[in-house]
């Protein structure tokens, strides 16, 4: 089947949508299956924004409340995971997955779904150490802190991951497993993005608990996006039980924008004879009751059984009692229902305060297979959690101690995550709300470029969610497991099997093509540049321009109209 895998979403679903119906026009395929790599925004009404981590200038309603009343409907399924630029009080509502729309699927704080035999995996938000032993506490109305902690990833989440035995097929992280970039074209992705250098070459870039998930399960394919950038590579696990070793193909997308590479087309074969709905996968459904004992709504740290309690992976038995719980039936039920008022164009309602409900899909689902709803545990324990005046870190705190405890340390105490002095001029942060009113400057981001960016006098002195990454340690770092060959070397890609990823377009800098391992070109949908070249003359500022193929969707109407 095929698949369009989008990189961060940013809430520009109609103009994805309309990417994916030109290129099925265009080259005469049909998409199956949509994935969006986090930063969704599924924000429903005003009240929504203000559950949303980023500065109040970036804070616009998008399109998604039409999909969420009706007005319009996804054309193909799509499934998502959480980012750090997200409605926090809407996906709170989903802890184990639900739809936002008809059509349009989250995963949940983390989960696993089938879809035409194809299991997919995702893991939501980004790392942070300081907030990965707690348990998910947060409930809106948020505190500034609150705002921010809400998103970041929690051990419990990848314990529960840790338990799957099976094979995944296709896993989804925002943020990229660590050390991920030593398996690609390291050297094309640092002319890229400069400001990687430092974090890459001292190995700390990225989401250490998704490399450890990455070694786990070995999916054949790992969709990630946060950096804004395309980036493919291909890692090559070491061999299991005198199995072959596998083989995970991995690419980053950037995010929705004219001349970017937002959106790719990748074929993943399927199950002949296998459901056309999408499912519920038996494994991961037998996970979740095994661990809803261990679901604790604190700020206080938890830690996971001995040895990450790999032995308590589901068991036959237990998988056969999840499917008797659904009476047999695996199919996810089309239960989507309205929970709270959405946005009305007509009348807005600049004043609305945040909203939060329970959802009636996570009822549902906890009653039949007898889980907790953790965010009305959450809701419960809201009230002793301020009485007992506990709060997230503070920038300052992140800067000083990442770990989040003197007592005890990080579960991986080679990460500072809050040091990180690497600065993104590509990248949204919440820190920018706080000194936009002070810098003048600021708002002549919007106008120049197509990129949102901050002041350039943040650099060094603020905590960017960008991702969690060491600056001020050199001592004691992780050491990663050597790649096939040194970085510079791009043989270990062409010795093994070609990625089966299309390939950058003719309008990349020149002898990109070559630079990208020589990956053999696949029949994927592509614009060419004589298509496309209206505006381009007209893209500025510092990220380079990298592909045409989208830019005609974002013309006039008229023009829209004449190429369908």
């Amino acid at each position: 089947m095929k698949v369009a895998v989008e990189g961060c979403c940013h809430g520009e679903l109609d103009k994805i949508y309309e990417s994916i119906s030109y290129l099925e026009n265009k080259e005469g395929v049909k998409v199956d299956l949509l994935l969006c790599c986090g930063d969704f925004q599924a924000v429903r009404n005003e009240g929504d924004m203000k559950c949303m981590a980023v500065p109040a200038k970036y804070r616009h309603m998008q399109t998604f409340y039409k999909y969420y009343t009706g007005e319009k409907k996804a054309p193909v399924l799509t499934i998502f995971i959480g980012g750090n630029h997200e409605a926090s009080n809407h996906l709170q509502e989903l802890p184990y997955g639900g739809w936002v729309a008809p059509n349009i699927y989250y995963l949940g704080y983390a989960g696993v779904v089938r879809f035409k035999g194809v299991r997919i995996g995702g893991l939501s938000g980004i790392f942070k150490s300081h907030d990965y032993k707690k348990g998910h506490f947060e409930f809106p109305p948020y505190s500034p802190e609150t705002l921010r902690s809400v998103y970041h990833i929690r051990n419990i989440d990848v314990f529960k991951l840790k338990q799957i035995k099976m094979p995944i097929d296709i896993f989804m992280t925002h943020d990229w497993p660590r050390g991920i970039y030593h398996y690609g074209n390291t050297n094309q992705l640092l002319r890229k993005k400069k400001f990687l250098r430092q974090e890459v070459e001292s190995g700390i870039l990225g989401n250490p608990a998704a490399a450890e998930l990455l070694d786990h399960l070995q999916p054949n394919y790992w969709f990630s996006a946060h950096l804004h950038v395309k980036f493919a590579a291909m890692m090559q696990h070491k061999a299991k039980n005198n199995a072959a070793p596998k083989i995970t193909k991995f690419l980053s997308l950037d995010k929705c924008l004219p001349h970017r590479d937002f959106l790719q087309i990748v074929e993943v074969a399927d199950r002949p004879g296998s459901s056309a709905n999408l499912e519920y996968d038996p494994e991961w459904l037998a996970i979740l009751k095994a661990t809803d004992s261990l679901q604790k709504p604190s700020c206080n740290f938890w830690n996971p059984p001995q040895d990450n309690g790999l032995h308590t992976r589901a068991s036959e038995e237990a998988m056969m009692e999840v499917v008797g719980d659904l009476n047999g039936d695996l199919c996810i039920p089309e239960n989507f229902s309205l929970t709270v008022p959405a946005y009305d164009p007509n009348h807005p309602q600049p004043n609305t305060d945040p909203a939060y409900s329970t959802n009636p899909q996570t009822t549902e689902l906890c009653a039949t297979l007898s889980l907790t709803d953790i965010y009305i545990l959450a809701g419960q324990s809201e009230q002793v959690y301020a009485e007992e005046g506990a709060t997230g870190a503070t920038e300052e705190e992140e800067d000083e101690d990442s770990t989040g405890s003197v007592d005890e340390p990080s579960e991986y105490p080679t990460d500072t995550s809050g040091l990180s002095s690497s600065y993104n001029p590509d990248e949204i942060t919440i820190e920018d709300e706080w000194v936009e009113e002070e810098d003048e400057g600021v708002g002549c981001a919007e106008e120049k470029g197509t990129d949102a960016v901050v002041p350039e006098g943040q650099v060094g002195s603020q905590d960017s969610d960008r991702d969690s990454s060491p600056q001020r340690e050199t001592t004691n770092r992780l050491i990663l497991p050597p790649p096939c060959a040194a970085p510079e070397s791009e043989a270990p890609l062409r010795s093994l099997q070609p990625l089966c990823l299309p390939p950058p377009s003719a309008s990349l800098s020149q002898g990109s093509s070559e630079e990208e391992g020589g990956f053999t070109p696949a029949r994927v949908p592509k614009r060419t540049s004589g298509e496309t070249t209206q505006g381009a003359a007209s893209h500025t500022g510092g990220t380079p321009q990298i592909k045409r193929r989208n830019q005609s969707i974002y013309t006039a109407v008229e023009d829209e109209e004449s190429e369908g």
